[in-house]
Parts: C-alpha cells; sequence; structure tokens
C-alpha cells in the first residue's frame, strides 16, 4: 500500500491546518491509521491513532484536545486536525498503517507497517 500524506505548511502560533493521507494499492477499511511526527534531532513520535472503522481514536497527551484524527474509508483517506498549534509542534509528520485491526490501538513506530513520506508542518511563534 503507497500512503501520501499532505497539507503541511506554514502557520502561526494559535493556527489550524489539516492533514491528508491518501491510500491507494489497499483498501483503507483494512488497516489501523496512525500520525507520527518528528522534530529535528529528536526521534519520531506518536500523535494519533483511529481505528479500522473510526470508532475508537486515541491521542498522545501533547495533542489531545487540540488535534482530532479522522478516517473517511470510501475516500481511503485519513485527516489529522489541528488546531491551537504551538511551535513544539513544529515537525514532519507522517502517517502510517497498521495491519492490526485489534484494540487497543497501537503507539510504537515498530507497530506500523506502511509509512507515507512524510508532510512538513513548521508552526512560527
Amino acid at each position: 500500500v503507497q500512503l501520501q500524506a499532505s497539507g503541511g505548511g506554514l502557520v502561526q502560533a494559535g493556527g489550524s491546518l489539516r492533514l491528508s493521507c491518501a491510500a491507494s494499492g489497499r483498501a483503507l477499511n483494512t488497516l489501523s491509521m496512525g500520525w507520527f511526527r518528528q522534530a529535528p534531532g529528536k526521534d519520531r513520535e506518536f500523535v494519533a491513532a483511529v481505528s479500522w472503522i473510526g470508532f475508537t481514536k486515541s491521542y498522545s497527551d501533547s495533542v489531545k484536545g487540540r488535534f482530532t484524527i479522522s478516517r473517511d474509508n470510501a475516500r481511503n483517506t485519513v485527516y489529522l486536525e489541528m488546531n491551537t498549534l504551538d511551535p513544539e509542534d513544529t515537525a514532519v509528520y507522517f502517517c502510517a498503517g497498521d495491519r492490526t485491526l485489534s484494540l487497543p490501538l497501537r503507539r510504537g513506530v515498530l507497530d506500523y507497517d506502511y509509512w507515507g513520506q512524510g508532510t512538513l508542518v513548521t508552526v512560527s511563534s
């Protein structure tokens, strides 16, 4: 499966962005989906995940209440709505697919089987 992330850009602190992740080569409803991010000089970290049908979601503490993950399986696309952005959110954001559909949603980088190329989000102060 190929994942293509888009929607990154430069935004001022307090602003919003919506990331998209389009999948091809496999039906998205066969995957749990996640978003991760990697800031310069730091390890890749979990941001959010959503179950294959979209009912169950999980967020890191740092984004809970500000970010919302969603999916549209008919469009084979996953979204990450990011609000109240902070300069600490500056990173390359990656979408990822996990073939494990059971709960709980997984948060480890090594748990995910497919990765997109990343989209850069820069939040200015």
